[in-house]
Protein backbone atom coordinates (compact mmCIF):
# COMPACT_ATOMS: atom_id res chain seq x y z
CA UNK A 1 0.00 0.00 0.00
CA UNK A 2 1.03 3.54 -0.58
CA UNK A 3 0.82 6.04 2.23
CA UNK A 4 1.05 9.57 0.93
CA UNK A 5 1.64 12.71 2.97
CA UNK A 6 -1.27 11.80 5.22
CA UNK A 7 -1.13 8.60 7.25
CA UNK A 8 -4.88 8.27 6.73
CA UNK A 9 -4.49 8.28 2.93
CA UNK A 10 -4.81 4.59 2.12
CA UNK A 11 -4.10 3.72 -1.48
CA UNK A 12 -3.31 0.60 -3.43
CA UNK A 13 -0.47 0.40 -5.89
CA UNK A 14 -2.15 -1.94 -8.38
CA UNK A 15 -2.48 -5.00 -6.19
CA UNK A 16 0.71 -4.59 -4.19
CA UNK A 17 3.08 -7.57 -3.98
CA UNK A 18 2.73 -7.15 -0.21
CA UNK A 19 -0.74 -8.68 -0.56
CA UNK A 20 -0.61 -12.23 0.70
CA UNK A 21 -1.12 -14.55 -2.29
CA UNK A 22 -3.26 -16.92 -0.21
CA UNK A 23 -5.50 -14.02 0.80
CA UNK A 24 -5.77 -12.88 -2.82
CA UNK A 25 -6.71 -16.44 -3.78
CA UNK A 26 -9.44 -16.49 -1.11
CA UNK A 27 -10.77 -13.13 -2.29
CA UNK A 28 -10.74 -14.26 -5.94
CA UNK A 29 -12.54 -17.54 -5.17
CA UNK A 30 -15.21 -15.68 -3.22
CA UNK A 31 -15.44 -12.89 -5.79
CA UNK A 32 -16.45 -15.31 -8.58
CA UNK A 33 -19.62 -16.12 -6.60
CA UNK A 34 -20.70 -12.48 -6.24
CA UNK A 35 -19.16 -10.83 -9.32
CA UNK A 36 -22.41 -10.45 -11.27
CA UNK A 37 -24.15 -8.72 -8.35
CA UNK A 38 -21.18 -6.41 -7.74
CA UNK A 39 -20.93 -5.52 -11.42
CA UNK A 40 -24.63 -4.63 -11.54
CA UNK A 41 -24.34 -2.62 -8.30
CA UNK A 42 -21.35 -0.76 -9.74
CA UNK A 43 -23.35 0.06 -12.86
CA UNK A 44 -26.34 1.28 -10.81
CA UNK A 45 -24.15 3.46 -8.55
CA UNK A 46 -22.72 5.15 -11.65
CA UNK A 47 -25.97 5.27 -13.66
CA UNK A 48 -27.91 6.86 -10.78
CA UNK A 49 -25.25 9.50 -10.31
CA UNK A 50 -24.06 8.53 -6.83
CA UNK A 51 -20.43 8.28 -7.91
CA UNK A 52 -18.16 7.45 -10.81
CA UNK A 53 -15.97 5.57 -8.30
CA UNK A 54 -17.87 2.67 -6.68
CA UNK A 55 -15.98 0.78 -3.99
CA UNK A 56 -17.04 -2.49 -2.39
CA UNK A 57 -15.84 -3.25 1.11
CA UNK A 58 -15.13 -6.95 1.50
CA UNK A 59 -14.65 -8.17 5.04
CA UNK A 60 -15.03 -11.04 7.44
CA UNK A 61 -15.71 -8.61 10.32
CA UNK A 62 -18.53 -6.23 11.11
CA UNK A 63 -17.51 -2.79 9.82
CA UNK A 64 -19.44 0.46 9.76
CA UNK A 65 -18.74 1.29 6.14
CA UNK A 66 -21.06 1.35 3.16
CA UNK A 67 -24.40 -0.40 2.82
CA UNK A 68 -24.79 -4.17 3.09
CA UNK A 69 -25.08 -5.62 -0.39
CA UNK A 70 -24.30 -9.32 0.06
CA UNK A 71 -24.09 -11.02 3.44
CA UNK A 72 -21.69 -13.88 4.05
CA UNK A 73 -23.09 -17.25 2.92
CA UNK A 74 -25.90 -15.51 0.97
CA UNK A 75 -24.55 -16.78 -2.35
CA UNK A 76 -22.32 -19.53 -0.92
CA UNK A 77 -19.71 -16.81 -0.34
CA UNK A 78 -17.64 -16.44 2.80
CA UNK A 79 -17.15 -12.66 3.00
CA UNK A 80 -19.53 -9.74 3.51
CA UNK A 81 -19.74 -7.18 0.68
CA UNK A 82 -20.81 -3.61 1.33
CA UNK A 83 -21.44 -1.02 -1.40
CA UNK A 84 -19.80 2.37 -1.06
CA UNK A 85 -18.04 4.98 -3.16
CA UNK A 86 -15.05 7.28 -3.06
CA UNK A 87 -16.74 10.23 -1.31
CA UNK A 88 -17.60 8.11 1.74
CA UNK A 89 -13.94 7.12 1.97
CA UNK A 90 -12.92 10.79 1.76
CA UNK A 91 -15.56 11.78 4.35
CA UNK A 92 -14.30 9.09 6.73
CA UNK A 93 -10.69 10.12 6.07
CA UNK A 94 -9.78 6.72 4.68
CA UNK A 95 -8.65 8.58 1.57
CA UNK A 96 -7.05 11.90 2.46
CA UNK A 97 -8.19 14.98 0.50
CA UNK A 98 -4.70 15.33 -0.95
CA UNK A 99 -4.95 11.75 -2.31
CA UNK A 100 -8.22 12.09 -4.22
CA UNK A 101 -6.46 12.92 -7.49
CA UNK A 102 -4.09 9.97 -7.07
CA UNK A 103 -7.02 7.68 -6.32
CA UNK A 104 -9.00 8.81 -9.37
CA UNK A 105 -5.95 8.53 -11.64
CA UNK A 106 -5.33 4.94 -10.49
CA UNK A 107 -8.98 3.85 -10.43
CA UNK A 108 -9.46 1.12 -13.02
CA UNK A 109 -12.30 0.95 -15.55
CA UNK A 110 -15.36 -0.03 -13.46
CA UNK A 111 -16.89 -1.92 -16.40
CA UNK A 112 -13.90 -4.28 -16.36
CA UNK A 113 -12.60 -4.21 -12.77
CA UNK A 114 -14.18 -4.26 -9.34
CA UNK A 115 -12.62 -1.94 -6.78
CA UNK A 116 -12.60 -3.83 -3.49
CA UNK A 117 -11.53 -2.39 -0.18
CA UNK A 118 -10.47 -5.54 1.65
CA UNK A 119 -10.58 -5.59 5.44
CA UNK A 120 -9.61 -9.18 6.12
CA UNK A 121 -7.50 -10.22 9.07
CA UNK A 122 -4.47 -7.96 9.32
CA UNK A 123 -4.80 -6.74 5.72
CA UNK A 124 -6.62 -3.58 4.73
CA UNK A 125 -6.30 -2.00 1.33
CA UNK A 126 -7.64 -1.54 -2.15
CA UNK A 127 -7.61 -4.46 -4.57
CA UNK A 128 -8.81 -4.43 -8.18
CA UNK A 129 -10.24 -7.71 -9.41
CA UNK A 130 -11.28 -8.20 -13.04
CA UNK A 131 -14.87 -9.22 -13.63
CA UNK A 132 -15.16 -12.64 -15.27
CA UNK A 133 -15.80 -12.46 -19.00
CA UNK A 134 -19.24 -13.66 -20.07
Amino acid sequence: MINNSNENALMDDANSPDLNQKLMGNISQDFIKVADQLKEASYQIRKRGFSEYPIFAVTNNDVDLGVLLIDSTELANRFVYKASYMQEFVDRKLIGPESVLLFTENYKNPDEFCCLFALIGEFSGFVYVPYPED
